[in-house]
């Protein structure tokens, strides 16, 4: 290349080379923009109605027959095509019909608004949409924007919820539904859909029953990340094997975690500890454990029902009962964990890769207790006292005061039943930064926030505290293998056969060589080898005996990582693409159709996309009392792991082959990134396709 004087930064700037480097839009966005997500057989017809599906059982919860009773009798509708010629007119009419997203952003909300954007303009052009800004904010303080063709053109199949932007603020009070309806009306709405996941669609039912006298109609879409809105019904038949953006963030975050695979096992120093998001189940790191084949992952429905049989059997020589075996608890866990270290060292693997749930501790006997008491005492102090809790004690040392008042019957006037001086004892044995994740500050639903608790620091803490006890006790050692060991050894004329024997506990028996257990530092390295006659007392070690000594000490090593917010705002894959723009048609066909307190859904979510089925299931059904805030309130259930399941199954039976502690190649799989086209690319979550089977 020529030398050339240097060029100015404006002509740098406006060069042409310059601007399509730097674009904001690149090809691949282009792209995307450009693809037409696959509809479902039944939108292809000229219009749609609704056909009830009585076979569809649920058991209906008393507290929502008496509070949802407009919209209790709702029944599974199933989307089928239109032959009637008087059904067209419903079908066909302008509407005007407003959307909002709930919560957190899950990849492919964009086209939910694409496929009701379609749908409706199709039906009827002079048909208006109108996105309310921030989410449910944006009713109460009616702040919307109309969404127009390169409005929805400019979003289709790009992740996140940038479009309307979200929020989590909840309608939950008379003030809140006088607001939205107010709002409702001054748009003269004929329905609203609303875009959430478990809290934000039984927000949706209480909407659907407020609005339904002034003639609006309410929608809601399954939405979240985590996994955990699945519908069955009373007999098992799945109805939503998942809700949208599920696929998206689990294959984003097995690209990251499989790039970690690669690295440990390129470097073969670190363990990786990946986090992923999921605060109540852990369908998230069981997909991303099967993409990726991790060394180690907990799923924490698995740990709630663990019995520890060793203990039973042990107790039961005695006579004893030990019911402290029914339930994992911190310690225990950490002692399953380093079986998996250790047993990898074993074999020279002294790194490795493991998968964390966000809420695992949730499963954890002794910190679920430590949550649910919290909780009630928090609750009832903002109930008793009007003021919030953390706001009158905003220090940690304030908190542990008063709960140590609470306990002795200083607070509150008498002690608690909820805190005694046992609870008291065990939690300031704690340390400071996990009494401080357990107090932290509940959601606006009254949950504990697992995302502000470093979990995976609380657990590894006890982890690396016990490989110390094992490292000194001799079994924590990294295996040195026996080829390499020889060669070195005849490299420096030393008999490694009679050395072999002094050193290591299974000489000439297995292909990596473990130290002897009383071997533990230089000293007893020494002693051992003059014992065996090897060299005399007071003189030096070989010099390739101390460095294969040093070789064998492990030195244990770990980097965090946590997978949640960039899973959120991945670009969707072609499953979600395709997924929330069915919805967005479903939606649009229940609208049409007249109805509301209806979730829109995809049956068969599980199977290839022919045999993909349309649904509006009702909401009122699904709902059931869950403590919330201290109180008792009319909630969806979430969905947690299913240890019968398929996908489970293979899990348990493939954990000491990924485990990989033998000597040999790890069994680490490379699910590749999120490309969005090619004939290679995923058509649905390993956990829905063994789920199939």
């Amino acid at each position: 290349m020529k030398p050339s004087s240097r060029i100015d930064i404006e002509t740098l700037l406006n060069h042409s080379k310059t601007e399509r480097a730097i674009a904001d839009i690149n090809k691949e966005t282009i792209e995307r923009r450009a693809f037409l997500p696959k509809k479902c057989k039944v939108f292809s017809e000229r219009f749609t109605v609704l056909q009830d599906q009585p076979e569809y059982r649920f058991t209906i919860d008393q507290e929502a027959e008496k509070v949802l009773p407009g919209i209790i009798d709702n029944r599974v509708q199933k989307i089928v095509p239109g032959t009637q010629a008087d059904e067209q007119e419903l079908y066909f009419k302008k509407r005007n019909i407003g959307i909002v997203f709930s919560g957190g952003p899950a990849p492919g909300g964009h086209n939910v608004i694409a496929g009701i954007f379609d749908a409706a303009k199709t039906a009827n052009p002079d048909s208006r949409i109108y996105g309310f800004i921030l989410g449910p904010e944006g009713i109460l303080e009616n702040a919307y924007v109309e969404i127009t063709e390169s409005l929805v053109d400019a979003y289709r199949n790009l992740g996140g919820f940038t479009m309307i932007k979200t929020g989590r603020t909840k309608i939950d009070s008379r003030k809140k539904m006088d607001l939205s309806r107010a709002t409702c009306k001054a748009l003269n709405l004929d329905a609203l859909m609303i875009v959430g996941g478990d809290d934000s669609n039984t927000n949706a039912a209480f909407l659907a029953q407020e609005l339904k006298a002034d003639g609006i109609q309410v929608i809601g879409i399954p939405k979240t990340i985590d996994g955990d809105i699945q519908v069955k019904t009373e007999d098992g038949e799945v109805l939503c094997a998942i809700s949208f953006g599920f696929h998206t963030a689990a294959r984003a975050f097995a690209q990251n975690i499989s790039n970690l695979c690669t690295d440990a096992g390129s470097d073969i120093k670190y363990w990786h500890i990946c986090k992923v998001m999921g605060r109540v189940a852990s369908h998230l790191a069981l997909e991303t454990t099967l993409q990726t084949h991790a060394n180690l992952t907990l799923i924490g429905e698995d740990l709630a029902d663990y019995v520890d049989q060793d203990r039973l059997r042990e107790a039961e020589k005695r006579g004893e009962i030990d019911y402290t075996a029914y339930g994992m608890t911190l310690r225990h866990l950490s002692r399953l964990i380093c079986d998996t270290i250790v047993k990898r060292a074993a074999c020279g693997k002294n790194y490795g890769v493991m998968i964390i749930p966000e809420g695992v501790l949730e499963f954890i006997n002794e910190i679920q207790i430590f949550i649910i008491k919290l909780s009630t005492i928090i609750a009832e102090f903002n109930e008793v006292h009007d003021v919030d809790f953390h706001a009158s004690f905003p220090s940690l040392d304030a908190r542990l005061d008063y709960l140590r008042r609470l306990a002795r019957g200083i607070s509150d006037r008498e002690a608690s039943p909820m805190w005694n001086l046992r609870d008291d004892e065990l939690f300031n044995d704690l340390p400071s930064f996990f009494q401080e994740g357990l107090l932290v500050e509940r959601d606006t639903h009254g949950n504990f926030q697992f995302s502000q608790v470093k979990t995976e620091k609380i657990v590894m803490d006890m982890v690396t505290d016990y490989l110390d006890i094992l490292r000194e006790k001799g079994l924590y050692k990294v295996g040195i293998n026996a080829d390499a060991y020889r060669t070195a050894m005849e490299r420096e004329g030393l008999d490694a056969g009679a050395f072999g024997g002094a050193i290591f506990k299974n000489y000439g028996s297995a292909d990596y060589l473990l130290v002897k257990e009383t071997i533990i530092s230089l000293k007893t390295l020494t002693q051992a080898v003059v014992g065996a006659g090897l060299i005399e007392e007071g003189q030096a070690l070989p010099e390739v005996v101390v460095d294969i000594f040093k070789k064998s000490v492990p030195k244990f090593k770990t980097q965090t990582h946590f997978y949640g917010y960039d899973g959120r705002g991945s670009d969707p894959t072609k499953f979600d693409c395709n997924y929330t723009y069915n919805l967005g048609l479903t939606a649009f066909s229940l609208i049409a159709n007249g109805a509301t307190g209806q979730m829109a859904v995809i049956k068969n979510l599980e199977h290839k996309f022919c045999k993909w089925e349309p649904l509006g299931i009702p909401i009122s059904s699904l709902m059931h009392l869950e403590e919330r805030k201290g109180k008792l309130a009319l909630v969806i259930e979430k969905s947690i792991v299913d240890v019968n399941s398929n996908a489970f199954r293979v899990v348990t039976a493939l954990r000491q082959k990924w485990m990989a502690a033998e000597p040999g190649e790890d069994c680490y799989r490379r699910p590749g990134p999120v490309r969005f086209t090619g004939i290679s690319e995923e058509d649905r979550p390993i956990t829905l396709m063994l789920n199939s089977i």
